[in-house]
C-alpha cells in the first residue's frame, strides 16, 4: 500500500515523466544512452544541480535566493583575479569560498534579522554580486589557471567519472540525512509552514535562516569554481540567468513555493528530467533559446500543477455524474 501511495504522488509523477523521456530521447537519438553522453549530461550542468540542492533548503523554510548565479559568478572571477594577482592557488579557493559564506549571511542577516524579504533582499544582491564580478574582470576573460586547477573540472577524478560528479553525490546524500533525519530538517519544515508556530515552538527561526543563507552562499562559491574549472576562463558574465534552470529544478520537484513541503528526492528527479531534456534536444540540434524556453514552462507547470486538487476535482466529477 506504502508502494502504491508513492507512486500515485508527485514523486512518482516525476518518475514516470522521466521514464517516458529517456525512452523518447534513446529513440530519436541513438547516441543518448552512451556512456560518454550520460556523463557529458551532468558535466554541463554540475554547477547548477549542487546549487539546486541547497535551494532546496532555502524555499521549504518559504524563502528565495535569487543570488546564487551572481555569487557562482563573484566566486569564479574573485579566484581568477587573486591567481593573477600572485596569490596561492590553494589561498584563493578558500578566500572564494568565504566570500560565499559571507555573502550568503549577508542576505541571511537582513532576511532574518532586519525582516526585509528575501525576494527585494536577494535580488539587490544579484545585481551587487555580479557588479562586483564585472569590476574585478571587467570585459576581459581570465585564463591560464594551475593545471591542477583545470584538470578538477576537465578530467576523470574516479575514472570517467568527474569530481564535481561525486561532489555532487556526496552533499546529496549528507543534505538528504540532514533534511529528512535530523532536528535541523524538521525546524525547516516547520519554519516554512508556519514561522509564528515555529518561534511559539521555541525555534530560533532568526538563527536557522542565517545558517540556510550562508549555506547557500557557500555552496554557490563553490559552484562557481566549479564552473571555473570546467570552462578554464571566467568572465563578468559566468552563470548568468543560473536562477531559473536551479528554481525551476527544485518547484517542479514537489517544493512549493510558499515553503513547508517537498523533499531532496523530488528534486534530484526534476534535475533529472530537466537534464535529460536539455540533453535530448540538443543531441536533436534544437536550439539554446528554445530549450530556455521549455525549461520556462517547465517553471510555471510545476507552480501551478501541484496546486490542482485530484482529489476534489475528482469528487465534483462523482457529483455531477
Amino acid at each position: 500500500m506504502t508502494l502504491l501511495r508513492r507512486l500515485q504522488s508527485w514523486e512518482g509523477f516525476l518518475l514516470a515523466a522521466l521514464l517516458c523521456i529517456i525512452v523518447m530521447n534513446s529513440i530519436l537519438s541513438p547516441q543518448f544512452l552512451t556512456v560518454g553522453n550520460q556523463i557529458n549530461l551532468f558535466q554541463l550542468s554540475i554547477e547548477k544541480v549542487i546549487v539546486a540542492l541547497i535551494m532546496t533548503f532555502v524555499i521549504i523554510n518559504a524563502e528565495i535566493d535569487l543570488s546564487v548565479g551572481s555569487m557562482m559568478g563573484l566566486s569564479a572571477c574573485a579566484f581568477g583575479w587573486l591567481f593573477h594577482q600572485g596569490v596561492d592557488p590553494v589561498l584563493a579557493v578558500v578566500i572564494c569560498l568565504g566570500i560565499g559564506a559571507l555573502g550568503g549571511a549577508l542576505n541571511g542577516w537582513f532576511i532574518a534579522r532586519v525582516g526585509l524579504p528575501s525576494l527585494v533582499v536577494t535580488l539587490a544582491t544579484l545585481i551587487g554580486f555580479r557588479g562586483l564580478a564585472r569590476v574585478l574582470v571587467e570585459d576581459r576573460g581570465i585564463t591560464d589557471f594551475p593545471d591542477w586547477f583545470d584538470a578538477l573540472g576537465q578530467q576523470g577524478f574516479l575514472g570517467p567519472i568527474p569530481f564535481a560528479l561525486i561532489a555532487f553525490v556526496v552533499l546529496f546524500v549528507f543534505l538528504w540525512v540532514v533534511l529528512q533525519r535530523s532536528g535541523f530538517g524538521r525546524k525547516t519544515y516547520v519554519i516554512g509552514t508556519n514561522r509564528e508556530v515555529a518561534i511559539y515552538a521555541g525555534i530560533d527561526t532568526a538563527r536557522h535562516k542565517m545558517i540556510i543563507f550562508t549555506a547557500s552562499g557557500l555552496i554557490s562559491a563553490f559552484a562557481g569554481l566549479l564552473f571555473a574549472a570546467r570552462v578554464g576562463a571566467v568572465r563578468g558574465d559566468v552563470a548568468l540567468g543560473f536562477e531559473l534552470d536551479i528554481i525551476t529544478m527544485v518547484l517542479l520537484g514537489g517544493v512549493s513555493i510558499f515553503g513547508g513541503t517537498g523533499t531532496l528526492m523530488g528534486t534530484l528527479l526534476a534535475i533529472l528530467i530537466v537534464l535529460n531534456l536539455r540533453n535530448g534536444m540538443a543531441l536533436v540540434n534544437i536550439t539554446g533559446h528554445i530549450q530556455t524556453g521549455v525549461v520556462g514552462m517547465l517553471l510555471i507547470a510545476s507552480v501551478l500543477v501541484p496546486r490542482i486538487d485530484l482529489g476534489r476535482l475528482r469528487r465534483s466529477k462523482e457529483e455531477t455524474a
